[in-house]
This record gives structure tokens, sequence and C-alpha cells, in this order.
């Protein structure tokens, strides 16, 4: 069944409507029509299976049919990643919706090319959300990550929440093997993290400066390998591992 998205702010199990978007995909594009059954999601873990009941030119009525909640994931992942180049990020939001990660910072570092204002920064945080919520309809995601707007590295360990372990990807000397570090995480903890912060950094890496600025706040260095991965593919190959060793059973 063709899934849609419903906000929490207007997530009403008894009165379930698509806005307008929702409702041109829905009528426009995948042409449903009444009696028809759909999945409607608020991204906080709830689902709904209903039926089309009236399509309009600017929303569709349903009517649930059955309600279920998908429980949360075991550890919150959050990315923060410098935004590369082109529409790479796009790239790193889909997929790290698709492997479960709770949030996304995108991070503009001294080396970042794309800069941007104010206005441009809450043009792009609403973007790559809309990516974040086109692939957990894909994926059959129920819990979507809270795209968060562009900030410098400074600004957002100046405003960052709490983790149980941060870590950040790093060709330096220090760093260590991820399996490592989480194994001397759950040591301490006496379980595993239940919120991880990793840091990927843009075409060339973070400047020694962002570096340092890192590790004072409690990132720890993570080596992914002897070979020099593309920004995209470090930070998906980061999640992967994370997403192995923290969200899968057992």
């Amino acid at each position: 069944m063709h899934r849609f998205y419903i906000p929490p702010a207007r997530w009403s199990p008894d009165h379930l409507q698509l806005d307008e978007g929702e409702t041109h995909h829905a009528a426009d594009v995948l042409r449903i029509e009444p009696g028809e059954r759909v999945v409607v999601f608020n991204g906080q873990g709830a689902e709904i299976t209903a039926e089309v009941e009236a399509i309009s030119r600017r929303q569709i009525t349903l009517r649930r049919l059955h309600e279920g909640r998908s429980a949360p994931l075991a550890c919150r992942i959050t990315l923060g990643q410098a935004i590369p180049k082109g529409k790479n990020m796009d790239l790193i939001v889909q997929k790290a919706t698709e492997l479960g990660a709770a949030g996304i910072a995108p991070l503009l570092s001294e080396r970042t090319v794309v800069q941007c204002s104010q206005g441009e920064a809450a043009r792009k945080q609403a973007k790559w959300q809309g990516v974040a919520i086109e692939a957990a309809k894909q994926c059959g995601q129920n819990w979507l990550p809270e795209v968060a707007a562009p900030v410098t590295p400074r600004e957002f360990f100046e405003a960052r929440p709490p983790f149980d372990l941060m870590l950040i990807a790093s060709l330096q000397p220090d760093a260590m093997p991820p399996r490592h570090v989480l194994a001397e995480a759950e040591a301490v903890l006496g379980r595993k993290p239940a919120s991880v912060l990793v840091l990927v950094g843009p075409e060339g890496d973070f400047t020694p400066a962002e570096i340092a600025l890192a590790k004072s706040c409690g990132c720890r260095p993570i080596t992914l390998g002897p070979i020099v991965l593309r920004t995209e593919t470090a930070a998906l190959y980061t999640l992967s591992i994370l997403s192995y060793e923290l969200l899968s059973a057992g």
C-alpha cells in the first residue's frame, strides 16, 4: 500500500486528512481513488491503515481502519554531517533515514564549499526534511529523523543535547576502530549507548582546529579503515556500522 505523511500537529486518528502536497501526489500522480486503502504515519511511531473516503482538489479525507505503533529504535543516532558539494547531501539524508538515524545536523565547516545565509539555511533545512519524509515513506520507517538547520561546528556544540557517546570519523593516527570504542562505552555505561553522535567531515576533512574542538567536547576519533572515503561514503559506512551494532536485534 502507498504511504503518506501527516505531521504530528495535524495527526488526528478520527479525522485523517492529507494536506495539499500529499493530496496532489496521491490523486494526480498515483491516481488513487475513493475506496482504496493507504497507510499514513506521523513520523513519531504512529501508523494507520485507512480507506480513502473523499478526494477534493486540496485534500483527501480518510477513514481509519487499523492503528498501530512502532517502538522507538534502541539508540538515537545523530549524524553531524559537513555539507558536501552538489546534491550529495540529499543522498546522505535519504540513506541516513533508511539506516535509522534519529537526527541529522548539517555542518558548515571551514572547508565546506557550500555556505549559506540564515534564509538559505532555513530553505535547505526544509528541503532536506522533505527528502527525509520521502525516504521514510518509501522504506516503511515510522520514526522520522529531525533535520536541523545548518550551523558551524562551534554553534552545534554550544547547543547540542547530551549524548551517551560522541564520535568523529578521523584520519588521525589516534583513531580507534568503531567496535573497540563502542565496546569501551558499553563497559563504562553498563549497557549499550542509547544516544550517539557521529561527525563526518567534508572533502578534505575537518580542519585541525575543528577536530581539536570536537575532541575537547568529548568526541572519540574513529577510523573507517585504510582507504580514504568520499564524505558521502564515509557517512553511510559509519551509519551502517552503528545501525548494525546498536539497532539490530540481539
